[in-house]
């Protein structure tokens, strides 16, 4: 039996993704504009399906609208794997998913990230739930995205996705604390809090004296990601995966800035102008920085 052609054409499902990811403004930008046109079209669709689930989990709305938002979208990545999809994203998605054989279980782990901020809000999950997000909200992306970067399926890809995308969120979650109690989450970890005497409560972190403490502590573990990023690094093609590593060195840039004026309450976010971002990216093209610093 034949699937029926969707109604959306696929140059407007193209149109759509790439008007996304233009309109997001997104740091991962600079990483997919490097990739050759087909590779950089499917990680335009990733990144739309990443944006317009977060979106669902982030902007107003009561939680059976989130969650029936998200079961939508669990529903169209079905279709998409039967090969009838019905949204521009799902539309877009289609023939990477076929080319780059992505997985399927990765979106659905991006939907139950999702699915856990919409539930939320998250405030100070175990250590082994916060692992449990950022290989959701994060290492899923990576998996992703690792085929289209053309990496070979192999432990080590599997090791670099896994290893950065932790990083990337823990370099997140160090950078938003204040941003993120504001909207009622705390996703530092519960065990560290209560080591250091920090209430597990978003309205009064960000003057918790125990909290520069905390942040130190899980920028070891950042740290410790990005050199598991490296030593998976070191069985794989670097060139082939520029766009990450474009992405690892504004970010490490960021964990590194944060490092060096110190953990004290009261500074404002770490912020990079996008000509620095571009320096970051261009010294991180030519010559990673492959060896811990």
């Amino acid at each position: 039996m034949s699937v029926a052609a969707p109604a959306i054409s696929l140059a407007e499902a193209r149109r759509h993704t790439q008007a996304t990811v233009a309109q997001s403004g997104t740091s991962f930008g600079a990483g997919m504009r490097i990739l050759s046109r087909r590779r950089r079209e499917a990680m335009y669709a990733i990144y739309a399906f990443c944006r317009e689930v977060d979106d669902i989990a982030d902007e107003p709305g009561t939680l059976q609208e989130k969650q029936s938002g998200l079961g939508a979208w669990r529903m169209e990545i079905e279709r998409i794997y039967r090969g009838a999809p019905t949204t521009p994203t799902g539309v877009a998605l289609l023939e990477h998913v076929k080319d780059y054989d992505l997985p399927k279980e990765e979106f659905i782990l991006v939907i139950e990230g999702m699915e856990m901020d919409a539930a939320g809000p998250i405030i100070a999950p175990t250590m082994d739930g916060l692992f449990a997000y950022t290989r959701r909200a994060a290492g899923a992306v990576g998996m992703l995205s690792m085929p289209v970067f053309g990496a070979p399926r192999s432990k080590a890809a599997e090791d670099f996705a896994l290893s950065l995308g932790d990083a990337l969120q823990l370099t997140n979650i160090l950078r938003d604390v204040e941003e993120d109690a504001a909207e009622g989450r705390l996703y530092l970890p519960a065990e560290l809090l209560k080591k250091y005497d920090c209430p597990l409560n978003p309205d009064v972190i960000g003057i918790a004296r125990g909290l520069p403490l905390v942040r130190e502590e899980l920028a070891a573990v950042a740290r410790e990601k990005f050199t598991a990023t490296r030593a998976a690094l070191e069985h794989l093609d670097w060139k082939v995966l520029r766009p990450a590593l474009l992405m690892m060195g504004i970010y490490e840039h960021y964990l590194n800035m944060m490092t060096a004026r110190g953990w004290d309450n009261g500074h404002p976010k770490p912020e990079l102008s996008k000509l620095q971002k571009i320096l970051i990216a261009a010294r991180w093209f030519v010559a990673p920085k492959l060896r811990a610093p």
